[in-house]
């Protein structure tokens, strides 16, 4: 029986709240285990090294695939707090998951075994095991073409068009807690190496 996109667009995703768990004793146990254990305790070490170092400069990268499968909050919190001094990330990560949110679209639960052909007739993109509403993705096409109307015309490099995005957002956000729009009002810079590889690169070729 085949399903409408209401039937399969039915269970969000919902981004992690990492405030709400108290993850240090699990941390420290690692630090005694093994394998990826040990190196995950290291790396918080590492993290925290850096963090009291008031000389070190602390980039965060990010992968797209993260950010649709709810860490988004994390990276907020670590902006709001300091943690972090500049983001280098995917244009998927910043468009197609962050801002799209900001638009107050969602993610949904999906599954990689799903039928690609029902899914496309239903207009719905699939990444992996998440499902995405391609007509809400097309109007944050749109949105970036709006946006980039309104600048002068000059070369932008990613760093600014996405400050620019940010500034947009804070009057005209529909989620509380905008990856994007948080690192605009804490002056983060974000650089997206190939930024024209996701919504945004849809939107200017509209410009």
């Amino acid at each position: 029986m085949k399903k409408n996109k209401k039937a399969i667009l039915k269970e969000e995703v919902k981004h992690i709240d990492i405030k709400a768990i108290n993850s240090t004793k699990i941390i420290d146990a690692m630090r005694d285990m093994s394998f990826t254990s040990r190196d995950t305790a290291a790396a918080a070490d590492i993290l925290n090294l850096m963090i009291k170092d008031k000389g070190c400069t602390i980039f965060l990268t990010l992968a797209g695939s993260t950010s649709a499968a709810g860490c988004m909050q994390v990276y907020v919190d670590m902006v709001k707090n300091n943690m972090i001094d500049a983001i280098i990330a995917t244009g998927a990560s910043i468009v197609d998951m962050d801002f799209f949110e900001a638009l107050g679209y969602k993610h949904y639960k999906g599954t990689p075994y799903a039928d690609d052909k029902e899914l496309r007739a239903n207009y719905i993109d699939r990444i992996y095991d998440t499902y995405i509403d391609e007509e809400e993705l097309q109007h944050c096409d749109a949105t970036i073409n709006k946006i980039a109307n309104t600048l002068e015309p000059r070369p932008y490099s990613s760093r600014e068009f996405i400050r620019e995005m940010g500034k947009w957002l804070v009057k005209n956000s529909s989620k509380k807690e905008s990856l994007v729009q948080v690192c605009y009002e804490h002056n983060v810079p974000i650089f997206c190496p190939a930024f024209s590889d996701s919504s945004a690169g849809f939107g200017l070729v509209k410009h």
